[in-house]
């Protein structure tokens, strides 16, 4: 198994009374692909706003190959080579594609470059705004990975895709894996896409991890299904 390229050790923070990520500890080896998943309200984005600077922990720490990040300002911890997506999507939208990929890539060849890759390229010159979500959220991964990212977070990136395009979606993120030499942490509900592609899986309930391992041994884990369907399996379940 390779060393950790990503360690969370016993991560906290708290809004107020509640605790959204509690004493979560976690572990990425470098060149993999990592599942998080968890029903809404887990902690899963704060776990990630967590690791990007976003927020700052309560408790705990976060280590990039061997060193602690977690008191780093967002810039620092990007220079570093943890790149992201956001759920929401975070592009200009009165820009064009080309320029908002621009804005983190070193010149505009390699910015077209990148959007050839994510299969944009053709359309380099429209207004991110005329570009339908799913196609908004490529234009989003080739900025990600304008930096050429050591970790790279996604999350929700399968929001709004019909099947075949998840299935797409799926082949891209490995290839980026390979490609771009990265390791990838990926939030996401789409159960498919993660177990297809995940080399671990880590599953948070109410802000604490609660399973761990290979796709299979997690989807059969009865603390995950009980978390996902609300009871504890039957003897009978199929």
């Amino acid at each position: 198994m390779a060393a950790a390229l990503l360690e969370v050790r016993d991560l906290t923070r708290r809004f107020g009374g509640v605790v959204a990520v509690d004493a979560v500890s976690i572990e990425v080896g470098g060149g993999a692909i990592a599942g998080l998943i968890g029903p809404n309200g887990a902690g899963k984005t704060t776990l990630f706003n967590l690791v990007t600077g976003l927020y700052r922990p309560d408790s705990g720490d976060v280590l990039l190959e061997g060193e602690s990040i977690v008191r780093l300002p967002v810039h620092e911890i990007a220079r570093r080579g943890v790149g992201r997506t956001f759920q929401a999507g975070r592009l200009f939208t009165s820009m064009t594609v080309l320029e908002n990929v621009e804005l983190a890539a070193p010149d505009r060849a390699g910015a077209l470059e990148l959007l050839d890759y994510v299969g944009l390229g053709t359309a380099a010159q429209r207004r991110a705004a005329d570009f339908p979500f799913a196609a908004q959220k490529r234009v989003e991964l080739a900025r990600a990975l304008a930096r050429r990212p050591k970790l790279l977070l996604l999350d929700e990136p399968a929001s709004g895709l019909n099947h075949e395009e998840v299935e797409g979606l799926g082949a891209l993120i490995r290839r980026i894996r390979d490609d771009f030499a990265t390791t990838v942490l990926l939030v996401e509900h789409h159960m498919n896409l993660v177990m297809g592609i995940s080399d671990v899986v880590h599953v948070l309930d109410f802000g604490r991890k609660i399973a761990c391992g290979a796709p299979r041994d997690v989807c059969s884990d009865p603390k995950v299904i009980e978390a996902y369907l609300g009871e504890e399996p039957s003897d009978a379940a199929a």
